[in-house]
């Protein structure tokens, strides 16, 4: 059988934009690709699909969920079909995400020292001061570069007449971009000539991009500046990831254990006595980056930390105290900070979002939450969500009491359709829903934005949830050239 009859029986969803189809008709950025699925038996197709898992087994290519009866480790599920971006849909992404993160950092910086935004009325002050990532221990203290947000992962999503919509930002340890980079490698492996005939562009200098950004926050005069990459350990969600950035960057993976303060500077125990360390790519939370500071009983951190920090011994990547402009409720005052620290229009929008706290616009959430996604302001991995769409009256009833005890803590949304991507699912071309996490850097030198990105899939027929915690895979995402 041939993959073309695989697409017929492909099943457009209404009012829904599918990135491959126009109506009946195929994209013309797809078409090459069609061609080249068409030419390939389906029986072949499942094989290239197996020897993909195994690749990605072979390679310990897995996440960890907490919650899951099935044991810890898991492969992370891929879909062999790739999700294509044209140049001119590039080109857009690329400059509203770095627009936003211009105005984001500028945002940090501001809020944990002038606070003009507060004193100007734009955002509340008791939405500053009562989010729990703010960090009063921040207040004053000066970053190298005033730059915060080193590494963002900004979640991008599509609606039904193809409007992408900024759904969050992800600025603190934001994770999936060695899957991103491995994807890629399997598409290579499973398909040898379908990227250089389709002219995509590489994603394969994102480490020594990011490697360059770390050397060039050193805050000491150093000519060999000693980066190292701090991990929870091996029980992390992401641990594979940390093990293959760090080696990608040829930089030494430690845990706090590893790590020690003496006189304000860190050092990194070795078999040759304490090794100072200048820039640390943290993938601990600020919640335990310190015990000393927060929170007294982690032992993933490494004591005074924050003192080496603010005495600036040692640069921290991405910096303290970001989560206070992940908080989704502030989330929905970035188009303001936009035209207040830029002068600007937003390129990206934000997805329409309700703030609870605001008695009218709770009313109207808890009136229609049928038709409402409602999210904890702190949450993340698709947990603590309420899909109005799909909810239990009991579930509902439930959750509007958590509502109403605690309104700062929850916003609602719209329930947004997310665009649809073919996936090759049981032998068949099938509709599913995708989201797009695209990763920027920034660096003393500006803001650059590797062409691709992980796009997310929601394998579960007719959901809207991506996350690989919650039954999600992803897929291999092409940025076309000119």
């Amino acid at each position: 059988m041939k993959s073309t009859e695989l697409f017929r029986q492909y099943q457009l969803t209404p009012n829904t934009w599918d990135e491959m189809y126009q109506n009946e008709t195929v994209r013309a950025h797809y078409r090459n690709v069609l061609e080249s699925l068409s030419s390939i038996p389906s029986d072949e197709l499942s094989k290239k699909e197996e020897l993909a898992k195994s690749l990605f087994m072979a390679q310990g290519i897995t996440f960890t969920v907490y919650s899951s009866g099935e044991g810890i480790e898991k492969i992370f599920p891929f879909d062999i079909i790739p999700r294509i971006i044209t140049a001119s849909e590039w080109d857009f992404i690329e400059r509203g995400i770095k627009q936003r993160l211009r105005a984001l950092n500028l945002f940090l910086k501001d809020v944990y020292h002038q606070q003009f935004i507060i004193k100007d009325g734009i955002v509340p002050v008791e939405l500053i001061y009562s989010c729990p990532h703010y960090l009063r221990e921040m207040q004053n203290v000066n970053v190298p570069h005033d730059i915060y947000v080193h590494i963002a992962g900004i979640d991008l999503i599509r609606d039904h007449d193809g409007t992408f919509y900024v759904l969050e930002d992800n600025l603190r340890t934001p994770s999936g971009v060695s899957y991103m980079i491995e994807n890629r490698e399997i598409t290579k492996r499973i398909f040898p000539d379908l990227i250089p005939k389709n002219h995509v562009l590489p994603v394969t200098q994102y480490p020594s991009i990011l490697y360059k950004n770390l050397m060039s926050l050193s805050p000491g005069q150093v000519s060999s500046p000693n980066v190292v990459l701090l991990t929870p350990g091996i029980y992390n969600s992401a641990y594979f990831e940390h093990t293959t950035l760090a080696r990608l960057m040829g930089i030494e993976l430690v845990e706090g254990r590893d790590l020690v303060v003496e006189n304000q500077k860190v050092y990194m125990k070795t078999t040759a006595g304490l090794q100072q360390v200048d820039v640390i790519y943290r993938r601990v939370d600020d919640e335990f980056l310190d015990p000393l500071v927060f929170n007294p009983d982690s032992v993933l951190g490494v004591s005074g930390i924050l003192a080496a920090y603010r005495k600036g011994n040692v640069a921290i990547v991405n910096a303290i105290g970001n989560g206070v402009a992940d908080d989704k409720a502030i989330y929905v005052y970035v188009p303001e900070m936009i035209r207040y620290y830029l002068n600007e229009e937003p390129l990206l929008k934000n997805v329409p979002t309700y703030q609870l706290e605001r008695p009218d616009e709770r009313d109207h959430v808890l009136k229609n939450i049928n038709r409402m996604v409602v999210k904890k302001t702190n949450g993340s991995g698709g947990y603590g969500m309420l899909m109005g769409h799909a909810a239990s009256d009991a579930e509902i009833a439930d959750y509007s009491k958590e509502i109403l005890k605690d309104p700062r803590a929850f916003i609602a949304q719209p329930v947004i359709s997310l665009s649809n991507a073919p996936c090759y699912i049981n032998g068949k071309a099938q509709p599913r829903r995708v989201d797009l996490r695209p990763f920027a850097l920034c660096g003393p030198n500006g803001i650059e934005i590797v062409p691709g990105g992980l796009t997310r899939v929601a394998l579960k027929e007719g959901s809207l949830v991506v996350n690989s915690s919650q039954g999600g895979g992803s897929k291999d995402t092409w940025v076309l050239a000119e």
